[in-house]
């Protein structure tokens, strides 16, 4: 009988140290779901498991159920599940600023921009500044500029700095104009301080000559900027983003990002760039990449021209509307290259804004004048918005990557003819020709200038309608691209455009476990469907950190 008892005791514990070794302890499982993996081929699957905040493994939801014991478990009740979604070209701090500040989009004309301002006003009687934004002159039956005559009239002694919808030109009036200790116009390289016809200030900044008065604006203090990017985070956690580019800082805002990550004041993951300013260049080629968990710091941001809207893009032939204008450069072509020929000796990135046909050869001419390796550089373009046709094959010559921006087209389609003409608008918002020629899109929103949610980018990349459905038949639908590449152009193409393509952008073992949890299906819903999907869950790093009640 004993030998019998002790047979017995060793047989259970085998049985014991099997099931310890069989079923391996993790974090997180996944389970029940339609999983786009978002991998080489596109594979799905049904379940996965999570430990230290990286995915381990994938499969069947049996097999991993059976492989693995977990902490946490989630039944995903059949809903479908992708990478946390990428925006590869976006303003954070402008998205914590803009929620304190005065919401001019979609104001049908400049009497309502003057009554939201008013009632800001009364809610705020002791503001010195009113900081607006989002107006858009294109939307008013009166298309031309607004000047600052009502702003005067209503404001007197109180400083008015209202951005249009692109950041590309202000509106403001004579009390932030006498701070500034601007009475006259004077040149401003890369930018325009409007006048009227007897040579007064209209109160118009355009590009450049907006900072001769944004810098007398008072800086938030640093508590309360970290408070607006919380919230910020949260809103966009809600609509599935994990990871942001953070498209152009100064030294002093990116040293205050570098501390919010350092204290783990915030969660998302942020590829910040420096912005083109030389002293900050030269300071982060000297200091050499910076890279934590969530926050990068490795591409310049080059500024080479300004926005189709203001009429601030540098265009080869004047604009269809205005024939005394083919807008300017921010920096003139040899201080462009000069920066660039600093920075090619670097292991930094360079990433330029570049929105006229005129803008866009420049830039890459003088990217395909210092590269011989594009592949390795991965040098970007950001929005590449008008290109002209004989122009495009240099994306694939160079290796140079467009970044864009799908709700561009959907939000500048009703005047961009008006603007550029019937033949040059065809080289414009052209995603499905870039596409072609580098084989990848790094796809953002540009938020604030358009809404944060990715989902509306997607939708315009795909359909090419706005959130009506106008036009009918899209946009130049020979620009859609598929679902598909949509999504790799928000998650894994995003993620290549910064490096981190063997980190993160897709669901494959050894990769960050950030992923999300949609209510409906974006890659089978119908079209008219996609922008009212809904985000159940957002994980970063196997927590959850936004969960729909």
């Amino acid at each position: 009988m004993k030998r019998l008892y002790s047979f017995l005791l060793l047989f259970i514990s085998a049985l014991f140290m099997v099931r310890c070794t069989t079923n391996k302890e993790v974090d997180l499982i996944v389970y029940n779901a339609k999983v786009y993996t978002v991998d080489s081929v596109f594979s799905q699957k049904e379940a996965f498991a999570i430990k230290g905040g990286i995915f381990v493994d994938m499969g069947t939801s049996e097999e991993i159920q059976n492989k693995y014991v977990a902490k946490e478990v989630i039944d995903a009740g059949g809903k479908a599940i992708y990478p946390g979604f990428y925006d590869a070209h976006a303003h954070f701090l402008m998205l914590a600023d803009m929620l304190e500040q005065v919401n001019l989009n979609g104001t049908k004309s400049y009497d309502e921009v003057i009554k939201k301002l008013i009632v800001y006003q009364q809610e705020n009687p002791d503001k010195r500044w009113i900081i607006g934004r989002g107006w858009d002159q294109n939307l008013w039956e009166d298309k031309s500029f607004p000047t600052k005559d009502s702003l005067d009239k209503y404001f007197p002694e109180t400083s008015i700095f209202l951005s249009r919808v692109d950041y590309h030109t202000a509106l403001v009036n004579s009390k932030a104009l006498h701070i500034a200790q601007l009475d006259t116009t004077r040149p401003v390289p890369g930018g325009l301080m409007a006048v009227d016809s007897l040579g007064n200030l209209t109160g118009i900044l355009i590009d450049n000559a907006m900072e001769l008065v944004s810098r007398h604006i008072p800086v938030s203090e640093e508590h309360h900027l970290l408070l607006g990017l919380r919230k910020a985070q949260d809103s966009l956690f809600s609509v599935g983003l994990t990871s942001i580019v953070e498209a152009g800082l100064s030294l002093e805002e990116l040293e205050h990002l570098k501390k919010f990550y350092q204290q783990d004041s915030l969660k998302i993951r942020n590829y910040a760039m420096i912005g083109g300013n030389a002293r900050d260049i030269e300071r982060y080629i000297r200091e050499g990449i910076y890279e934590s968990e969530r926050l990068t710091i490795r591409s310049v941001k080059l500024m080479a021209d300004g926005a189709l809207g203001s009429r601030g893009a540098f265009l080869f032939e004047p604009y269809s509307d205005d024939s005394l204008t083919q807008g300017f450069l921010l920096q003139s072509p040899k201080e462009l290259d000069d920066i660039i020929r600093k920075i090619i000796k670097t292991p930094f990135q360079i990433s330029t804004h570049a929105i006229g046909d005129s803008a866009n050869r420049l830039v890459l001419d003088i990217y395909g004048k210092y590269l011989k390796n594009g592949e390795k550089k991965r040098w970007r373009i950001e929005h590449a918005q008008v290109v002209s046709p004989s122009d495009f094959s240099k994306f694939a010559q160079f290796r140079i990557i467009p970044s864009v921006q799908p709700t561009h087209a959907t939000s500048d389609m009703y005047w961009a003819e008006s603007r550029l003409g019937a033949e040059r608008v065809k080289g414009a918002y052209a995603y499905k020709t870039l596409l072609e020629q580098y084989g990848k899109l790094a796809l953002g929103s540009d938020f604030p200038v358009e809404h944060f949610n990715p989902l509306y980018g997607f939708h315009a990349a795909v359909t090419r309608v706005d959130k009506n459905g106008f036009p009918a038949g899209g946009f130049q639908m020979e620009n859609a691209i598929t679902r598909e590449e949509a999504l790799r152009g928000m998650t894994i193409w995003a993620a290549f455009s910064c490096f981190q393509e063997k980190k993160r952008g897709s669901i494959e073992r050894g990769k960050d476990a950030d992923f999300i949890i949609l209510d409906e299906d974006i890659m089978t819903a119908p079209d008219n469907q996609l922008r009212d999907i809904k985000t159940l869950r957002t994980v970063i790093a196997g927590e959850t950190v936004f969960l729909r009640q």
